[in-house]
């Protein structure tokens, strides 16, 4: 009886275990195109010295999933970015990790700056955000 119990036991934790993995498995198939394409963001050049003081706000759709949509509004003074707020997001991450984005980008006086480790996709989307803020200063 004692050893019918113990292989019961087995079966049942060896059945929760194979249905969590091929669960897992199944989300990151699901998830693979949405992560792929937060990827392949490219950040493009903005020439900072062509800026125009104001306050732009720029907006980044988030991917097919809009899992990353987020929008800021960037603040230009003296041909400068001197401050950047996020105004919305989709992203569950926390407010210092995009603000430790910013402030790379505040420093760098450029869209070219290391991402957040961890946050790598996030940061492209917030960065995607940002440029498309500062294209707007540009063409005025």
């Amino acid at each position: 009886m004692k050893k019918k119990w113990k292989r019961n036991l087995l079966l049942v934790c060896l059945t929760v275990i194979l249905v969590g993995l091929i669960g897992s498995g199944a989300a990151l198939l699901y998830t693979e195109k949405e992560r792929r394409e937060a990827r392949n963001v490219e950040i493009d050049q903005v020439n900072f010295n062509k800026l125009h003081a104001g306050e732009y706000t720029g907006e980044y759709a988030g991917g097919m999933y809009k899992w990353r949509a987020n929008k800021v509004l960037v603040t230009v003074t003296a041909h400068k970015v001197t401050a950047i707020q996020l105004l919305e997001h989709a992203e569950n991450q926390p407010a210092a990790s995009a603000d430790e984005l910013f402030g790379r980008v505040i420093q760098a006086q450029s869209l070219q700056v290391d991402s957040i480790s961890g946050a790598t996709l996030t940061s492209k989307a917030y960065l995607k955000a940002i440029e498309n803020a500062l294209h707007k200063s540009v063409e005025m």
